[in-house]
């Protein structure tokens, strides 16, 4: 997901502590925050409220981490990139040997601190999160196909199949299907942020869609993925997860999404850059708030079982 820079610094060049928040990525936090709380809550265990709160409070550092160990790798593209030259370590405002260091402690603390208030299967779960978002997608797939959003997308995709496991430390399809969720909506997503700031990724020299195989082609792919996206949402209304409420919202959402999609997908290049690519951007912000409605709605979901209000039951 997209992310903006606090700069809190003064005018000495000097660090500050917003400079180093900054390197968490404090947007993708949050979502790292929420989703990981709706797998958490939507969970069949109870968990008690301190322990659910150390859950997602190290789920968050260990995101934070992730955060900050990307920007110490990726330092030399975001100097050329519009959107990233703001921040920490290309503003030279935080060394890179401070990113990294941050991140690794950060990384290591996260993870020990999970597995000592909840389980071990969900520390390892954060571990390997943290792994496959600095490695498998920052320093391999990134800058080496233009697959980079689809396959790492996996990476913001698992805190809550990681709030899943603090809660009951077992596997199961519910959490998956979270999984799934943030998986398929990732692609549309940062592709539709491509199609406006595609010159940041010419000069940066990546991969991206709209790099390798054009705008036109990215916005087909966007369609397509919104039209997958849109079965596995409405689909997991019918599950454990599911019920009236999400329902409801995965209609609105969807239609909405797909509507989105189809301008997108009919759109001329022209009139496009005529008028600063207002459709794509729309589909952006509105991309923001489908995700986090449909996991609001599964929260709701998972508020009102207790009460028999929830599910289909």
């Amino acid at each position: 997901m997209s992310d903006a820079t606090i700069n809190t610094t003064s005018q000495t060049g000097e660090a500050g502590f917003g400079d180093y928040f900054a390197l968490l990525k404090p947007r993708v936090m949050t979502l790292v925050v929420f989703t990981a709380m709706v797998g958490l809550l939507a969970a069949p265990a109870p968990v008690h409220p301190m322990i659910g709160f150390a859950a997602i409070l190290f789920i968050a550092i260990g995101g934070g981490a992730s955060g900050a160990l990307n920007m110490w790798w990726d330092a030399d593209i975001d100097r050329v990139m519009k959107r990233t030259k703001g921040r920490p370590i290309p503003a030279g405002k935080v060394q890179e040997s401070e990113a990294l260091g941050l991140g690794l402690t950060l990384s290591v603390m996260s993870v020990v601190m999970l597995v000592l208030a909840t389980n071990l299967v969900a520390g390892a779960m954060l571990a390997f999160t943290i792994f496959f978002y600095v490695v498998i997608y920052s320093m391999w797939l990134k800058r080496s196909t233009p697959q980079n959003i689809v396959i790492g997308g996996a990476a913001g995709a698992f805190p809550p199949v990681i709030g899943w496991l603090a809660a009951t430390g077992s596997m199961s399809v519910e959490p998956w299907l979270m999984f799934a969720l943030v998986f398929m909506w990732t692609p549309p997503h940062f592709w539709a942020l491509a199609l406006f700031m595609r010159s940041d990724y010419d000069d940066a020299g990546l991969p991206m869609l709209t790099v390798t195989h054009g705008r036109p082609a990215t916005r087909r792919h966007i369609f397509v993925y919104t039209a997958l996206l849109a079965a596995l949402a409405l689909g997991t209304a019918f599950t454990t997860i599911g019920g009236p409420v999400y329902l409801a919202v995965s209609v609105v959402l969807n239609v909405m999404f797909l509507l989105g999609a189809w301008r997108i997908w009919g759109r001329d290049e022209a009139a496009a850059e005529l008028d600063n690519y207002a459709v794509e951007r729309r589909f952006f912000r509105l991309s923001l708030f489908y995700l986090a409605l449909h996991f609001a709605a599964i929260l709701m979901e998972a508020v009102l079982k207790p009460y028999g209000l929830g599910g289909w039951a």
